[in-house]
């Protein structure tokens, strides 16, 4: 399943690559993961 996220360099929503669930400090769960256009590294906050 691909994960679409907002990159903030390219300024688009894109593909994300090499993601991996991670738990915030708040105890919220998120989507970390690299650009699959430029690179950058992006996060997507999931819902609870």
């Amino acid at each position: 399943m691909a994960v679409i996220g907002y990159c903030m360099k390219c300024k688009k929503k894109t593909e994300m690559k090499d993601t991996v669930e991670v738990t915030m400090k708040n105890e919220r769960k998120a989507m970390k993961g690299k650009c699959s256009v430029c690179g950058t590294g992006m996060y997507k906050i999931l819902g609870k």
